[in-house]
């Protein structure tokens, strides 16, 4: 009878784990890639709306209403990983199979392409089915007055805080990904999102493919008088399209981008791949 291995993956294990993802990611045809893109859109605003439900009435104190949305918002991940879906801002570690040079660079921005216009789409679909479904209007409205709150505090960021955010959600976003795939069982990978997740919801940093459905869902909920009355005059003149593509989406994704590659791709890759390429050329 063969022993049982329980024991969490090491760091160079986990470095080749990623390295064999990026690699898995790069070869996908475009019809997979998508798809798998449209599912991880929609999970990820599954949890936003499951975190705007959850703190939209909270009595408690600041930080225990946010440590409490954090942890709601993690199903988003949770689903990604387990159900099997592809997120733009975790495939930021591709970096790492582009520097070992296992993938080329081409494949790896062709993959991102995909998989984010493939998130944008499920984001975009949740939002739509979310408004038909009427559950805007749960609270006496409140739910959607906060979903409206939640939009219009994103499209007023500047363009660095909106940056510097982007960057530390995905160091943090990126983070749990890396704890994955140490993992080998289901209870192992909830517990590597879990902490991570929570932490970066809770300190309000920028997600793009979150902000997919909070500001799009913003930009319906602005149009309903009684929901919009709701938030006593409040100034929603930067809520629209191009607050959301230029004003947030757009230095968000770029924050993503160099939280994610840089910071925990390139990092890893220096500490475990990088000797061993290395090595393979000598």
């Amino acid at each position: 009878m063969e022993e049982t291995i329980t024991d969490a993956y090491v760091p160079a294990e986990m470095a080749k784990r990623a390295e064999a993802s990026a690699i898995r990611k790069a070869n996908r045809d475009f019809v997979s890639a998508f798809f798998l893109a449209v599912q991880a859109g929609s999970f990820i605003a599954f949890g936003a709306a499951f975190f705007t439900l959850a703190v939209h009435d909270s009595a408690l104190g600041v930080g225990l209403t946010k440590l409490i949305g954090g942890m709601t918002f993690s199903l988003g991940l949770v689903l990604v990983i387990i159900a099997g879906a592809d997120l733009f801002t975790g495939d930021t570690l591709m970096v790492m199979g582009c520097f070992t040079g296992k993938i080329k660079v081409r494949q790896m921005l062709r993959s991102w392409v995909f998989v984010f216009f493939g998130n944008l789409a499920g984001a975009l679909a949740i939002v739509a089915m979310v408004h038909c479904s009427g559950h805007w209007l749960g609270n006496g409205g409140a739910v959607g007055a906060k979903a409206l709150a939640i939009a219009n505090a994103k499209v007023n960021l500047t363009f660095q805080q909106a940056f510097c955010s982007g960057m530390l959600c995905n160091i943090l976003v990126c983070l749990a990904i890396w704890l994955c795939y140490s993992s080998r069982s289901v209870t192992d990978k909830i517990l590597s999102i879990l902490f991570p997740i929570t932490a970066f919801v809770a300190m309000g940093f920028e997600h793009s493919i979150a902000n997919m459905y909070f500001i799009p869902a913003g930009l319906v909920l602005k149009h309903n008088p009684e929901i919009a009355g709701m938030l006593n005059g409040t100034d929603l003149s930067n809520l629209t399209l191009s607050g959301f593509l230029v004003d947030n989406l757009l230095p968000v994704t770029l924050g993503n981008m160099i939280g994610g590659a840089i910071f925990v791709g390139t990092i890893y890759w220096i500490l475990y791949l990088r000797k061993q390429e290395d090595h393979s050329t000598e």
